[in-house]
């Protein structure tokens, strides 16, 4: 659980890495433009407002005066002559709403709406404009043929400055390049306004805004500047983002390349394959993830060239590529391996086409390569009886136990798959139990010594015996060596064993001695591993020394395979255990590595035949009788003795005692035994049957 904890962590750090800051330019970026329109917006409307209240408010001043000039005229005839003069038109109702006198066009909506532009706040909770008269108020009414007025809500009268601006720059353009001194270019506001002239009679008039040039130029100007400034700030920030994206691009290529194949290498795999496997559309499909191995890649770098064989490389994932799916993945995972993620229907197909694929793959490189993959299955998610969306998804486990099922493959030289299994857990699993319990073990002296006899085929007489381990665990029972000798041998710990079983077969010498058994030689296997070990002679030597047990007791075995290491380093250590009084023989000659240059070499005492001379098709048959004959005749040419191992018929056995084999040993005569039964074989000295 920590470890997987571990890897989320280091997951999540990728991703942080793989998302790149080209998100924070775009917030950024948008941020800044919403800013900066919205100050444009807020610039020209702040104009317009304060051109729009200026010239509304200069309008109704206006009005004021010349309604103050029409209160006060007695004259009938000339009350008028004050109105007349405004460049606008107007008209006058009386108190019954009758329209007294006009000028003009009449466009004056009914509908009527407080004064309340930029003078909001300046108007009482009557509608009175403030240090106006008394009983003087402000009405505002669309114009019925050319409306800015919008809604009216809690005081607030709203003005379509769409309108309102194509008017100013309709006005600006039809003046331009007109002669004019300080003349003011005019502009009617489609607005009408409502004066009180007392004595029930009410003023209507259409406003009339005046701006004068420079003032136009100077909106227009700003407006224009502020739309230039507003359109060089945005190609900046765009051309920054993009540039920002270009770059992080570059960085994302050259972060999720691999250096070898030039595709993507196995931090791009990881990711991906997890996106993959966590989408919602990929939660019903059943996936594969595959190791993928160019068996004998090393080896073929050697004898061509390191170039040559990351050629090869890139052959490799450029054919692999083109063998993938739309949305399948594949990547180079390390030195000679390659990670892939595949979708599948069902079994069959699915081991269909990886054998198609590695047949495929067969023809690159000048030899032909062999590829092995493991393959890890990962099925559609059932939660509840439903299939949800995959939530615990761990690919660096999930890629190790593809690894495990590959790793089945490293004997073979063939392009082969192997589908990850439950009992490769188990392994896993009993693996690590031993390799944990192992040391413990051997401190409570839970290894257990056995002896199997070795009897001459004519006599029936005990010439010897081999020194056999087994496991007699308080937890797990008795255990038979296939389940943890190769694991010691994996994992280094069967050096420790063979110092285990030299001290215990010697001190059992010595006791059968001294309880007056007559003793015959027992051979103890040496691991290969030993033999990087320059004083390994010595070692033994001194071992069995300090037990007391007679040189000539103990027969050192050695498996055919260890004489294929380092050639002089065995010669060395057998002859200096020759010199120290004990005999050396060489286990399971003819098991697929036989060599005659060992025999010839190598000064050992006794050749043992591999117990498959006398199992399978060959067994009992002239061409196999024919083998093990002259494989006799040899050992006695060079003055070795000879043992049959895994001798089980009777037929067997006058075989091989009329070939002049020395010593026997299999389930024929005896199996493995404790040490408290083989000493009554001891005891009697003849194998049960023999004649005497």
């Amino acid at each position: 659980m920590a470890d997987a904890s571990k890897r989320k962590k280091k997951r999540k750090k990728y991703l942080k890495l793989r998302k790149n800051r080209i998100w924070h330019s775009l917030v950024m970026f948008l941020i800044v433009t919403i800013a900066a329109a919205a100050l444009l917006v807020v610039f020209i409307v702040s104009v317009l407002y304060f051109s729009v209240d200026k010239g509304i408010t200069g309008e109704y001043e206006t009005a004021w005066k010349m309604a103050e000039l029409y209160r006060n005229v007695t004259d009938e005839g000339d009350r008028y002559l004050s109105f007349d003069v405004m460049d606008t038109d107007y008209y006058i109702t009386d108190k019954n709403g009758k329209v007294v006198h006009s000028k003009g066009k009449n466009t004056c909506g009914e509908e009527g709406y407080l004064y309340a532009i930029a003078l909001e706040g300046n108007i009482d909770e009557d509608g009175k404009l403030l240090g106006s008269p008394e009983g003087v108020s402000t009405v505002l009414h669309r114009d019925t043929e050319d409306p800015v007025l919008g809604g009216y809500e809690d005081g607030a009268i709203y003005i379509d400055y769409k309108r309102l601006v194509g008017k100013v720059f309709d006005v600006f353009y039809t003046n331009t390049g007109k002669d004019k001194t300080d003349e003011d270019v005019s502009m009617e506001l489609p607005v009408w306004e409502e004066v009180d002239l007392g004595s029930g009679e009410t003023l209507f008039f259409k406003a009339k805004v005046s701006f004068k040039d420079t003032n136009l130029v100077f909106f227009v100007v700003m407006f224009l500047v502020s739309g230039a400034l507003f359109a060089i700030l945005l190609l900046v920030m765009m051309i920054s983002t993009i540039s920002k994206a270009i770059n992080q691009h570059r960085v994302n290529k050259l972060f999720f390349t691999d250096m070898q194949t030039k595709g993507h290498n196995w931090l791009w795999f990881l990711l991906r394959s997890e996106q993959t496997l966590r989408r919602i559309t990929s939660a019903k499909k059943s996936f594969a993830l595959i190791d993928l191995e160019l068996a004998g890649y090393r080896r073929y770098c050697v004898c061509h060239s390191v170039d040559d064989g990351e050629a090869r490389l890139v052959e490799t994932n450029n054919a692999l590529c083109a063998m993938l799916g739309k949305k399948e993945l594949c990547a180079h995972s390390s030195e000679h391996r390659f990670a892939l993620l595949l979708e599948y229907a069902d079994r069959d197909a699915l081991q269909r086409r990886i054998g198609s694929m590695l047949s495929g793959l067969g023809g690159i490189g000048a030899h032909g390569f062999a590829f092995h993959a493991g393959v890890f299955l990962i099925p559609p998610e059932e939660r509840g009886g439903f299939l949800g969306r995959r939530k615990d998804v761990d690919i660096e486990s999930d890629y190790n136990n593809a690894c495990s099922a590959r790793a089945t493959l490293e004997d073979r030289s063939e392009s082969a798959a192997a589908f990850f299994e439950d009992k490769l857990v188990e392994d896993q699993k009993w693996e690590a139990t031993v390799t944990e319990m192992q040391q413990r073990a051997l401190a409570a002296e839970e290894f257990v010594v056995y002896y199997q006899p070795k009897y001459d085929p004519r006599t029936g007489e005990l010439r010897g015996a081999e020194a056999l381990i087994r496991w007699q665990s308080p937890e797990h029972g008795f255990i038979t060596p296939y389940r943890f000798i190769p694991i010691f041998e994996k994992n280094g710990f069967i050096t420790e064993i063979d110092h285990y079983m030299i001290q215990h077969v010697a001190r059992d010498q010595r006791r059968w001695l001294d309880m007056g058994y007559r003793c015959v030689p027992v051979s103890v296997n040496v691991s290969r591993a030993h033999f990087i070990e320059p004083d390994l002679a010595e070692q033994i030597r001194d071992m069995i020394d300090r037990e007391g047990t007679p040189h000539s007791l103990i027969e050192i075995e050695l498996t055919e395979s260890a004489f294929f290491d380092d050639k002089n380093a065995m010669i060395n250590t057998i002859t200096k255990l020759k010199q120290y009084g004990f005999a050396v023989s060489m286990d399971d000659f003819g098991s697929g590595y036989s060599s005659l240059n060992s025999l010839k070499d190598m000064p050992l005492d006794v050749l043992k035949l591999d117990a498959e001379f006398f199992r399978g098709e060959a067994a009992g048959t002239d061409r196999g009788e024919i083998v093990v004959s002259e494989a006799i005749k040899l050992a006695k040419s060079l003055n070795m003795r000879t043992v049959a191992e895994g001798v089980e018929i009777k037929d067997q056995v006058d075989f091989l005692a009329a070939q002049g084999c020395d010593m026997i040993q299999g389930y024929y005569f005896a199996k493995p035994m404790p040490a408290q039964d083989y000493e009554e074989r001891m005891k009697n000295g003849r194998a049960e049957g023999a004649e005497t």
